[in-house]
Parts: C-alpha cells; structure tokens; sequence
C-alpha cells in the first residue's frame, strides 16, 4: 500500500472517493517519522525499547508475555496496515485509527476492543485548546495505543510498570488498558484548572473594568469549553460500555477501577458546565456593564442639557425684539440676566445633586 499522505499533513484527495482497502492518514502530521516502542512484561519479566521499521516487519508477539506496543506518529500508512497484520485488525479499525477526527467511541471485535479517546492540552499564552486522537486496542495478551504525538500522559503508568511487584505487573491487560484511560481522564483536570484560573481573572478584570477584549476573551474561552464539552461527553457513554462488559474483556476487579474513572469523568463534565455557566454569567455582566456605562453616559448629558435649558429660554426671550422690556435698558440688566441665569442653573444642579442623578453609582 502507498502512502499518500501529504508532507504538510493535508490530503488532496477525500476519503471517500478511495477504495475500501485503502488506508490513507486523514489529519495534520504532528510528529518528523513515526516512533514504536515496546514493553514487554510481566511479575518477573520487563523489557523496554523502542522497534525499528523492518524490526516492526519482522515482529512476533510473545506467547509468554504481556506486552504494550506505543505509536507515536500516525503519517505512514503502511506501518499502521502491517501492526493491523500482526494483531489481526480489521481494516475498519486501522481506517478510524488513521482518521484522527473521531469523536469517543467503543467498538467490540472478535478477540479485541477499539478505543477512541481525546487528549487535551490547554496553551496558557495563547488561551487556547488543543486535542490529539489516542486509539486504544485491548486484546487478551496486547495493549496497541496510537497517538498523533508524544504527549507524555502515559510516562506515569510507564514509570509503574518499569516497578516490580506492583499489581499492574501481575494483572491482566485490562488494567493496563483501564491504567491508560485514568490517565487520559487524569489530564483532563489539569486542563479544567487552567480553564477555571483563566475564567477567574477574566471575571475580576471584567468587574474592574469591561473592555472589548475582555468581550473577545469571553467568547474564545466559551467556544474552548464546548469544544472540551462536545468531545468529552461520549466518553461517559463508552465508560459505561466498559463497566457493563457484555464483551468480557474485563476482569471484575478491573471493572470496580473502571467505575472510579467514570465518577471522575462525570465529576469533570458538572465542573465544565460550571464553567460555562461564568462564562454565560459574565457575558450578562458584560451586557449589563455596558448598557449601565451607556445609560450613565446619556444621563450626564441630559442634565448638562437641562442645566442650560433655562439659560437658554432667559437669553431667548432677552433677544427678542421688543421696544419695552425690563432691565433691557438698565445699565446693569445684562448682569443681572446673566445672575438669574445661574441662579437658576444652580438650584436645578443642587436638586439633581440631592437626588443623585450626579452619581455615578
């Protein structure tokens, strides 16, 4: 098979216009070359290393160990069609492993499970969020994850397998597999404390003093947290699939761990909708900032209006064009227009200062 992935990681061709048996990378290339690596383990057994294409070509499960097998890189078709070979994937799976638009899904296989799920990371300078695909495949003796790039989630559980003795080493692949899902679901609070700490100064900056940018900011961080919102909410379904385990591909003891990661998923997407809900809250704070600051605006204009009103109707009349008029002929009745104008001006502003309509609050 040819790959016919584009260096720039776009495809010029649809996917849908190729042959069912063609497998083409459908997504950005995030990594120079693809990069496999190997863990091969059990109680008293642990080799680590990284595998070579033609070593990938050549490669054999062991019968006798356990083993995770980790690709980083998803651009070469052709090696991600001969790991399909190797563990016996049907194609419809190597396809969505090498579409990396998939939302979080659980598909049942004969020997195997398909996993998708979401990686997010959240730039705190740029404010913005980023996802990568992570495709999880559980067969009896193997773990397969696929990801885009390294995203170091999975150095923690690395880190327990390279230590002997622990319950991950002398336990089946399930709870190396519910291992990888916790994780993923553990990363997931680092990006909504970020998230809240942003929404926080956005909110004391926006009491402070709402601006246009702080409108702008408001609607980014709302289009993050239903993007997060939109890709995390399948998972709870897929978590459920699991528990259930009408597959078997869990051991019961596993499933008591795989109910902990969907209390934390559920917890998680309450603690977004809060999210959303200050953003929506601020929004309206902005709204009504803004619409308070206008009417507060039009009101200083219509009392500076009212203050000249009178003086405006004493020099009207005083212009008229009449032959008889008092102080017209007064040789201190323009001083004395000119008093009964502020006069007049003054007891209007004392008024309006008693009532507050000088205030700004």
């Amino acid at each position: 098979m040819k790959n016919t992935a584009q260096p720039n990681g776009k495809n010029n061709g649809k996917k849908k216009e190729l042959a069912p048996v063609k497998l083409v990378h459908v997504g950005k290339v995030k990594t120079k070359h693809p990069v496999v690596s190997l863990i091969e383990y059990d109680n008293g057994h642990f080799k680590e290393g990284t595998l070579k294409r033609e070593e990938v070509l050549n490669f054999k499960p062991p019968a006798q160990h356990k083993l995770w097998l980790n690709v980083h890189g998803l651009q070469d078709a052709d090696l991600i069609a001969e790991i399909g070979r190797i563990f016996k994937l049907h194609p419809l799976v190597l396809e969505d492993i090498l579409n990396t638009s998939q939302r979080p899904k659980m598909d049942n296989y004969e020997g195997y499970l398909y996993i998708v799920m979401r990686y997010f990371s959240y730039d705190k300078t740029r404010k913005t969020l980023s996802s990568e695909q992570i495709s999880l495949i559980l067969g009896e003796n193997f773990v397969l994850t696929f990801q885009e790039k390294p995203t170091g989630s999975f150095e923690p559980t690395r880190q327990l397998l390279r230590t002997e003795g622990l319950h991950i080493r002398t336990a089946k692949t399930d709870y190396l597999a519910y291992a990888l899902l916790d994780a993923l679901v553990d990363r997931y609070y680092f990006v909504l404390e970020d998230l809240s700490i942003d929404c926080e100064k956005l909110e004391n900056q926006l009491l402070r003093k709402p601006t246009g940018s702080l409108l702008h900011s408001i609607h980014r961080l709302k289009r993050e947290s239903m993007e997060l919102r939109r890709s995390v909410w399948p998972l709870r379904e897929v978590l459920n699939n699991l528990i259930r385990n009408d597959h078997g591909a869990f051991e019961a003891t596993t499933i008591l761990y795989l109910r902990d990661v969907y209390d934390h998923t559920v917890a998680f997407i309450e603690s977004l909708e809060s999210i959303r809900d200050m953003l929506a809250g601020m929004l309206d704070i902005y709204l009504s900032s803004i619409s308070n600051r206008v009417n507060m605006e039009l009101r200083a204009l219509t009392v500076v209006a009212m203050l000249f009103m009178p003086a405006t109707l004493i020099a009207g009349i005083f212009g008229m064009n009449f032959e008889y008029m008092p102080w017209l002929n007064h040789h201190n009745g323009f001083w004395w227009a000119l008093a009964l104008m502020a006069g007049v001006a003054t007891v209007m502003g004392t008024i309006f200062w008693r009532r507050q309509w000088l205030s700004q609050r």
